[in-house]
């Protein structure tokens, strides 16, 4: 290989090789360890989760008489349905103000 052109060629041709494979290992080791992150995150969400329902279990046993009635589960609902018909009411009138500051400033 006396002609500098052609080694010029194989030596970027080589580089460009060694990098991509590089590049290609960087990212299945970045891969594989927010894979490995995603497990554990799941997995600790899962525990998490299995405590907090025990716990409300064995809450639950222990005071039964806590826990409301039918109709107060029915009331309970109702107060939901209240805050959420506020809420949409509030964005609303956001929009409204929204709207009426976007005509007023143009």
């Amino acid at each position: 290989m006396t002609n500098p052109l052609i080694r010029a060629f194989f030596l970027g041709r080589a580089t460009a090789e060694v990098l991509y494979e590089e590049l290609e290992h960087q990212l299945t080791d970045t891969l594989s360890s927010v894979g490995q992150f995603d497990a554990e995150q799941r997995e600790k969400i899962r525990q998490f989760t299995n405590q907090v329902m025990e716990r409300a279990d064995a809450e639950a046993v222990r005071n039964p008489q806590s826990y409301t009635s039918t109709s107060s589960a029915s009331s309970a609902t109702a107060d939901l349905q209240e805050t959420i018909d506020e809420l949409r009411a509030e964005i609303a009138q956001l929009r409204s103000a929204l709207q009426n500051y976007r005509s007023h400033s143009s």
